[in-house]
């Protein structure tokens, strides 16, 4: 099984995008997604945005993660 993580742009520059994802930001390819803008929300896959997203999206995923972690 595959997770996505979501996260927020930062900024972004020649098809890439800073993005911080629950407060670690990393680098990551922007080239699948056009009209990408610092402030939307993307959902990321090792190492590329591949969807956006809206921030309830975003919200309920960090909910779900949290209650898997407190699952283990």
């Amino acid at each position: 099984m595959c997770v996505g993580l979501p996260a927020k742009v930062v900024t972004l520059k020649n098809g890439m995008a800073v993005v911080d994802a629950s407060g670690a930001k990393r680098e990551v390819s922007a080239e699948l997604l056009d009209e990408l803008e610092p402030g939307d929300y993307v959902m990321v896959h090792a190492g590329i945005a591949i969807a956006k997203i809206t921030e309830e999206d975003q919200s309920e995923t960090d909910r779900i993660m949290e209650s898997l972690q407190e699952a283990l």
